[in-house]
C-alpha cells in the first residue's frame, strides 16, 4: 500500500526543494484540501506521494545530487506519470483510477499548460503543489534552489525579462526573478475554493519578503 513510509525510498532527504520533505508537505496539504473540496482521497494521495518521483524504469533514478536543475526538471512530469503507472498497476489499481492519477500528475507542473487540470482531483494536487511554493517556506525554496543552480538571490530584472519572462543573454534567473515570473502569480492561478483562501494568506507574506529584499539591495530601506 503507498504511503509516506513508500516515499521515502523514492525521494532524497539533502534536497531541500523537491526531496521528501516537500512530498510531505505537499501530501499533507492536499489531504486538507481534499477534504474541503470533496474529491476521491485515495487518487489525491497517491498523486501527491508519485507526483515528483524521478526515473521511468521499474525503480525510481533517485538523485545523486542535491537538486535538479531547470532543464532536467522541465519533464519531471511526464516520467513521473509513467513510474506512477508501473507503481499503482503492482498495487493491483483499475485502469481508470491509474489513469486518473497519471493525468493529476501530468497535469500539475505551472510551466506547462499543454494538460490543465480538469478533474477535482488533479486541481487539489495543483493547489497544494504550488501552496508550498509560496509563503515563508515557498520564499526558502526559492533561494535554495537559486543557490543550488548558481544564481543569486537577488539580481534586477530586465525589462525584457519583465515583459515576456525570458532573459536577456547573459542575465541572472534569481530567485527574485523566480518570484516575479511564477510565484508572485500563482495564488492567481488555484482553482479550488479552499486553496484560494490558503494561497491569499501565504501570498501576503512571500510578497512582503520579495518586496523587502528588493529594497534591500536598492538601499531604499
Amino acid at each position: 500500500m503507498l504511503s509516506l513510509d513508500t516515499a521515502r525510498a523514492w525521494y532524497p532527504f539533502d534536497d531541500p526543494v523537491h526531496g521528501y520533505d516537500h512530498i510531505v508537505r505537499v501530501y499533507r496539504i492536499a489531504e486538507r484540501l481534499a477534504a474541503a473540496e470533496g474529491a476521491d482521497i485515495e487518487i489525491v494521495r497517491a498523486s501527491a506521494l508519485l507526483h515528483d518521483i524521478k526515473g521511468t524504469g521499474e525503480q525510481p533514478d533517485i538523485p545523486s545530487t542535491v537538486a535538479e536543475s531547470p532543464a532536467l526538471r522541465s519533464d519531471h512530469h511526464r516520467s513521473a506519470a509513467i513510474f506512477t503507472r508501473q507503481a499503482l498497476e503492482a498495487e493491483d489499481w483499475s485502469e481508470e483510477r491509474i489513469a486518473a492519477v497519471q493525468h493529476c500528475i501530468r497535469a500539475h507542473r505551472f510551466r506547462d499548460n499543454t494538460e490543465h487540470p480538469e478533474t477535482l482531483e488533479a486541481q487539489v494536487l495543483f493547489d497544494a503543489d504550488k501552496l508550498d511554493a509560496i509563503g515563508a517556506i515557498g520564499v526558502a525554496r526559492a533561494i535554495a534552489f537559486a543557490v543550488i543552480d548558481g544564481q543569486p538571490i537577488y539580481a534586477e530584472p530586465s525589462p525584457l525579462f519583465e515583459q515576456t519572462g525570458n532573459l536577456q543573454i547573459g542575465e541572472a534567473h534569481s530567485a527574485y526573478h523566480e518570484y516575479i515570473f511564477k510565484l508572485r502569480n500563482i495564488k492567481d492561478r488555484m482553482y479550488t475554493t479552499s486553496g484560494k483562501e490558503l494561497a491569499r494568506q501565504r501570498h501576503i507574506v512571500m510578497s512582503g519578503f520579495f518586496e523587502q529584499l528588493q529594497n534591500e539591495y536598492n538601499a531604499k530601506s
